[in-house]
């Protein structure tokens, strides 16, 4: 077996210290490294990331590159590639914050409209208790107290958690996307959820832009239709032959900046606590007056998406 150089260590370091870098950040952290630049010395790049992921391999890490759906940057992270119960031993979310996270990828994913969103008043009314199966894999009426006394605040502050470590993101109308280290981490389940992918890239498309005709599955990433408009124009559906029409997407991810500077968590906390009081507030001010208003009527809730056809859901 190889041994890495302390130039890999440090590579590798960055990452877990860090978590997941742009791929602006990543390069001057090699740059400084090695001396030489990724985008001049492609194939250098290539041989260190290879040679990493050569002896990560042996711990079922991988260190890979994904890209945001949200602002369409390539980002690098190491992830791990076996979920057991092993592997949950080295979280310190508590059972209930794990179910709230699970539920409200579920979602995301399952949003036939493909906004990539949910609504904050839509995420904090989510039931743990649909979350908890029995031995076949059914609905159980057995519900553990730690979900029953799982409070809105316990919701609210763990929300604000899951941004500041990255596993979701706050977007510019307030609603809750993925973060970019589930975008890392989830690959797979989103491929074993059956989330359909992404004509261009093949990556799960669970925020694209549809095709506009309602018989046609296709879905493509906003950024890569956006390339594939730069290019030709005029852009067709690769299926069905329909004419795109390509407008940017609306919502960007919202980067929570701590007070101080610190090193991100590799994994959240799960004392609510550590949250930031300053947005959190702000936050809680915001859902209230949504839920005066009434402005995320708009938006099915978890179960009621499940039910949304595509010819009614689909924007005219």
């Amino acid at each position: 077996m190889a041994v890495l150089s302390w130039k890999h260590h440090t590579l590798i370091q960055s990452l877990l210290e860090r978590g997941p870098l742009t791929e602006k950040e990543f390069h001057l952290i090699f740059t400084g490294i090695t001396g030489q630049n990724p985008g001049t010395h492609q194939g250098k790049f290539n041989d260190y990331l290879l040679k990493i992921n050569r002896e990560l391999s042996y711990v079922q890490l991988d260190l890979r590159a994904c890209r945001d759906p949200y602002d369409g940057r390539v980002y690098f992270g190491v992830v791990n590639n076996v979920s057991d119960d092993q592997s949950k031993l080295g979280t310190k979310y508590s059972v209930p914050q794990i179910a709230f996270f699970k539920a409200i990828v579920e979602a995301i994913a399952q949003d036939v409209t493909a906004e990539g969103t949910i609504c904050n008043l839509d995420a904090l009314n989510i039931k743990l208790e649909n979350q908890v199966l029995n031995s076949s894999g059914s609905q159980s009426q057995d519900v553990p107290a730690a979900f029953k006394n799982f409070t809105m605040s316990h919701k609210e502050k763990t929300l604000d958690q899951l941004v500041k470590d990255k596993w979701l993101c706050y977007t510019e109308d307030d609603n809750i996307g993925l973060g970019v280290r589930s975008i890392l981490d989830l690959r797979s389940w989103f491929h074993n959820a059956g989330v359909p992918s992404c004509q261009v890239c093949n990556e799960a498309g669970f925020k694209a832009k549809l095709c506009p005709n309602d018989g046609c599955a296709v879905r493509i990433h906003h950024y890569c239709l956006k390339k594939r408009f730069s290019q030709k124009g005029v852009l067709v559906c690769p299926s069905c032959d329909t004419q795109w029409q390509y407008q940017p997407p609306k919502a960007e991810p919202i980067e929570v900046e701590d007070e101080e500077t610190e090193p991100v968590q590799s994994q959240p906390s799960s004392n609510p606590g550590l949250s930031q009081p300053s947005l959190r507030s702000k936050r809680k001010r915001q859902r209230l007056n949504d839920a005066e208003t009434a402005g995320c009527s708009s938006q099915a809730s978890g179960a009621s998406r499940k039910r949304v056809t595509r010819s009614s859901a689909h924007p005219r």
